[in-house]
């Protein structure tokens, strides 16, 4: 079980720096703990950082080039695009994985 994440530029790997937290980067931070936390495989990209990670995804790259920079947050899961434009709830990757959410013991993220 792996999932990767193609996140737009950011300040640094998670988004979880600055002054404003966008909320969004705080619920995606959240379920990628509660996801390895289950024995998933979870990578994150960021483009300021990996560009050329970007590049090699044959998938990734032809999205960027036909809808640039907005096709982004790209998702995929176990290799298959998943989800671009936004990042997908914790529940629907876990439905994505066929695993059961965490009801309790999920990492928090603190702000």
């Amino acid at each position: 079980m792996k999932i990767e994440i193609y996140d737009p530029a950011m300040c640094c790997s998670s988004g979880m720096c600055g002054p404003d937290l966008d909320p969004a980067l705080v619920k995606i931070n959240d379920a990628v703990l509660s996801l390895k936390k289950q024995g998933v495989e979870v990578e994150r990209y960021n483009l300021a950082q990996q560009p050329k990670d970007f590049m090699d995804n044959k998938l990734v790259a032809d999205l960027l080039h036909k809808n640039g920079k907005k096709a982004l947050p790209v998702v995929m899961v176990n290799g298959e695009l998943f989800k671009t434009g936004e990042y997908p709830s914790y529940e629907d990757l876990c439905k994505a994985l066929d695993i059961e959410p965490l009801k309790q013991g999920r990492p928090m993220t603190l702000m």
